[in-house]
């Protein structure tokens, strides 16, 4: 049977509502009060509905790793981040680890942070590129125990997981660019559930390049996988392939991911609106030539239009000041998202 659904989210139980009520205005919590009463009501009723005590003890560990996360990168919520994925069994000697190093060590002078999965391999070599002070550790608990590399070892920034879900979402949410190094089982997990959200629209679209050195053939080997076996059986689209890119450059590698940062700063929606919010707004001679480029993945012709921050957007002060390209997106063409973000970073 469907549970129903209402307008109004509670437990069930008038009394107990109000008992909720009063204890979040108790603890002083004013901004977002719907939505931890909503999640005291969740706990109340997966309880009424008999959940098992082993779902119980895992919802509550995730919970709890998902708040202790957030804690941790909260006083770093304005430096952009880059994600690193690669093996942890490739040795100091291979070349792999060396260009891992540098990379993280370019992109740390860039002025972004380095997030990797803490153990060693790939993680080792990025995190002594980027040094302790620009390195987030997200390791994973297992049977036979990940030990953080000891760069990150005892660093505040370094986050223990029980749960690779878990360990994932912060991977994605506070990434603002991903860069993949060959890697095993692991690291095609990370390349195609990262490649999903981005192409699904359930997470933002960040560059995502694929870093191999010069002769290497893993990831052309992978590229050519994509075309051959995805894109030539209408699995994938040609639009899919500007969702990433591949490089045995680390220069391309560092201005792939500098330059998406160029202009545009982030987008949200509102409504059935996309908010591109931006530096330098396009000019009129722009803004034509984007209605032109662009009108298949706007759901009404000649629908882009500049503004200034929305109504909605009311709730991030910090970027109100920052013009906007509004226009109502098909929520399908990603691939073709990421294009018009590279003309507007071309302006």
């Amino acid at each position: 049977m469907t549970e129903k659904k209402s307008a109004s989210y509670s437990t069930g139980e008038p009394t107990l509502d109000k008992k909720i009520t009063a204890l979040l205005e108790e603890a002083g919590i004013g901004s977002a009060r719907r939505e931890y009463f909503e999640m005291v009501a969740t706990a109340i009723r997966f309880d009424r509905q008999a959940t098992t005590s082993g779902d119980i003890r895992m919802i509550n560990q995730a919970f709890k790793e998902i708040r202790y996360a957030d804690a941790i990168f909260q006083p770093y919520r304005g430096v952009k981040k880059v994600t690193i994925f690669g093996s942890a069994r490739l040795a100091v000697e291979r070349p792999e680890w060396r260009m891992a190093r540098r990379f993280a060590e370019q992109i740390a002078k860039a002025g972004f942070m380095v997030l990797t999965g803490g153990g060693d391999g790939i993680m080792g070599a990025a995190q002594l590129g980027a040094g302790k002070e620009r390195s987030f550790g997200l390791n994973i608990r297992l049977p036979c125990e990940q030990r953080p590399n000891e760069v990150i070892e005892g660093d505040r920034k370094l986050i223990f997981f029980r749960y690779f879900f878990t360990r994932k979402l912060f991977f994605v949410k506070e990434s603002h660019a991903i860069a993949l190094f060959p890697g095993g089982f692991g690291t095609m997990d990370e390349c195609f559930e990262a490649l999903t959200l981005m192409q699904t629209g359930k997470a933002p679209i960040v560059p995502m390049v694929f870093i191999d050195y010069p002769g290497g053939t893993y990831w052309s080997a992978f590229r050519e996988f994509l075309q051959k076996e995805l894109l030539s059986r209408d699995l994938i689209s040609d639009q899919d392939f500007h969702l990433f890119t591949f490089t045995d450059d680390l220069e391309e590698a560092t201005q792939e991911i500098e330059r998406f940062y160029y202009n545009f700063h982030s987008c949200r929606f509102v409504g059935e609106l996309l908010a591109l919010r931006i530096h330098r707004a396009p000019d009129d001679s722009a803004l034509e030539a984007i209605q032109r480029d662009f009108a298949d993945i706007a759901v009404q012709p000649g629908s882009f239009f500049k503004t200034s921050a929305l109504p909605a957007e009311a709730n991030e002060p910090e970027i109100l000041s920052l013009p906007r390209l509004c226009f109502p997106f098909d929520r399908r063409s990603y691939g073709r998202l990421r294009q018009l973000i590279d003309r507007l970073n071309a302006l």
